[in-house]
């Protein structure tokens, strides 16, 4: 018998007039089955001043996300060394390696994608997105900041609902949270 595999969520961060939106969807999946559908993979972080999101097993995420606030309690004013010191941590302890997530963190000033190979990545256009949707509802987060004037958030939730109207691995089940931009 082959090994069921967990598959949940997309993930989607857009900066745009002077804000930045992070939201996500709510299933998870193992196999074919649907385990649930209202899941909440979006964290405030710091009170609230820095906003996460993650994409792969729960229980890793939730992992990475604990590890995490630890960075950011030693560097409190620095996601991207927090984010680069997690990164380094994931990919170098043995217990970390195994763990199967993404994260996307964002503040006021950065929007990052942390991954367990190393990676920590800052868009150029402030257009974030994972998980097994995030390629669609990157497409359609580019799409609509290019030809229209919707807000960050607005358009975390359209291309997530494009998104969940792609892949069944996504709903539409949506948790969206924001920040004003400090740039």
């Amino acid at each position: 018998m082959s090994k069921l595999e967990w598959h949940a969520t997309t993930i989607l961060s857009v900066r745009r007039g002077g804000r930045v939106a992070i939201g996500g969807d709510g299933q998870v999946t193992l196999g074919t089955t649907l385990m649930k559908a209202d899941a909440v993979k979006i964290r405030k972080l710091l009170d609230g001043q820095v906003l996460v999101g993650f994409a792969g097993s729960a229980a890793d995420g939730f992992a990475l996300l604990e590890r995490f606030e630890t960075k950011l309690r030693d560097y409190p004013s620095n996601v991207p060394r927090a984010a680069t010191e997690l990164a380094k941590l994931w990919r170098t302890d043995r217990m970390l390696r195994r763990l199967e997530a993404i994260l996307i963190v964002v503040d006021a000033r950065h929007s990052l994608l942390v991954s367990g190979s190393g990676d920590v990545i800052q868009p150029s256009d402030g257009i974030l997105a994972t998980g097994s949707g995030g390629s669609y509802a990157l497409a359609a987060a580019r799409a609509l900041a290019a030809h229209t004037n919707l807000s960050a958030a607005e358009i975390v939730r359209e291309s997530l609902n494009i998104a969940a109207g792609i892949d069944i691995y996504t709903n539409g089940n949506l948790t969206v949270e924001e920040l004003t931009c400090a740039t």
